[in-house]
């Protein structure tokens, strides 16, 4: 297990916590956000299970947060089949469907 980049998967070698300037060699992604934290967690509300965190609405840019602790994991890149759509742009063709766009 592994601290990495959230995005491309690019190991942390530091050893101390990134600061919030702190940003992935690989893909320039910020390493101080929420989707690198172990608090993490999509299904509970805010997607952090650090109850006295502030809400934070980007996960993926970085935030000042104080309880920010880098999760170490196995990097699982995230493969689409040919045809499959993200929940993301499932959603906004949904929006654009509904507004007539």
């Amino acid at each position: 297990m592994t601290r990495h980049c959230f995005s491309c998967g690019r190991e942390w070698i530091s050893a101390h916590l990134p600061g919030r300037r702190d940003a992935c060699e690989g893909c320039n992604t910020d390493l101080r956000c929420c989707r690198n934290c172990i608090h993490y967690d999509q299904i509970v509300a805010h997607q952090c299970r650090e109850r006295r965190a502030e809400p934070v609405d980007e996960k993926d840019h970085n935030n000042y947060c104080e309880y920010f602790d880098f999760a170490r994991r196995n990097y699982q890149k995230i493969e689409r089949s040919e045809g499959e759509i993200s929940r993301e742009d499932a959603a906004k063709e949904a929006m654009r469907k509904l507004l007539g766009d």
